[in-house]
């Protein structure tokens, strides 16, 4: 049981679960447009966010501590430089106009963890910004990334669906924000800090409702999908419904992320 835990922790902690909830909406957005198997942008997305999470979340321990670096970090440093050669060898078997949009959301995850302005913290720390940053972040490499690649017109129904990917990844983020409060810096101004747990929860499921009615509005929607988007809603639904403070950690980094691995893998077997 120990040995599992500390598997499952490693999994969590060297950020390949997020990694695989990316590539789990990189293959619904293919799925979504109809666009041929083409895993370079899939797997680039994979091993990006590998390597982007993992810079945000140890960039500044890793320097502040390097006489003194616990086992599994660096563990996950070699997996994380093992994962930025992937990311450069599928890097370039993208196209020119998505490895331009690939580097701009690189500058973005820079900006989000490093400094670039005197005095002033990184992006990850200014007041209220960080749930629109990394969703924006996310809608671009799941969304616009493999639509760019696969040079798919640019239509009403892509910027319907960057609406639906933005409200899934604000709600699945709201989540985290209410279980982080108690330890959270008040200076943050996360969603939970301005209007309370109670609204918190509300306006997730207001959103979530917007979700699932913005695919009545789809040029040709499919009656599968609404199934599926139903399921999702009522999951993440009831995630924000017992998201509290008190929860394991295990309910967001494991279960939470795991909602886009689940919703993909419904339109694969369903």
């Amino acid at each position: 049981m120990k040995i599992f835990k500390l598997v499952l922790d490693f999994y969590i902690n060297s950020s390949i679960h997020v990694a695989l909830s990316c590539y789990a909406l990189v293959k619904m957005t293919q799925h979504m447009f109809h666009i041929p198997y083409e895993e370079p942008v899939a797997n680039f997305a994979f091993f990006g966010t590998v390597v982007g999470y993992n810079f945000v979340k140890y960039d500044a321990l890793a320097r502040s501590k390097k006489n003194n670096i616990r086992k599994e970090l660096k563990m996950i440093i070699l997996l994380s430089i093992i994962s930025l050669v992937f990311v450069a060898y599928y890097f370039f078997q993208l196209q020119r106009i998505t490895q331009i949009i690939a580097i701009t959301f690189l500058s973005v995850t820079l900006l989000y963890t490093l400094p670039f302005f005197p005095n002033r913290k990184n992006a990850r720390n200014w007041a209220g910004v960080k749930i629109y940053i990394v969703s924006l972040c996310w809608v671009g490499v799941t969304l616009a990334l493999p639509i760019v690649n696969a040079e798919i017109d640019i239509t009403a129904d892509f910027f319907l669906k960057c609406i639906q990917r933005f409200i899934l990844i604000f709600v699945l983020i709201l989540v985290f924000e209410i279980l982080d409060l108690a330890k959270d810096d008040p200076h943050l101004q996360t969603v939970p800090q301005q209007i309370g747990v109670k609204k918190t929860k509300i306006l997730g499921w207001v959103l979530m409702v917007v979700f699932y009615f913005l695919e009545l509005f789809k040029s040709n929607f499919d009656q599968k999908q609404l199934v599926v988007n139903f399921v999702l809603v009522v999951l993440l639904s009831l995630f924000l419904l017992f998201a509290s403070h008190k929860k394991s950690k295990y309910y967001t980094s494991f279960w939470v992320e795991a909602v886009p691995i689940f919703w993909w893998l419904m339109v694969v077997f369903i």
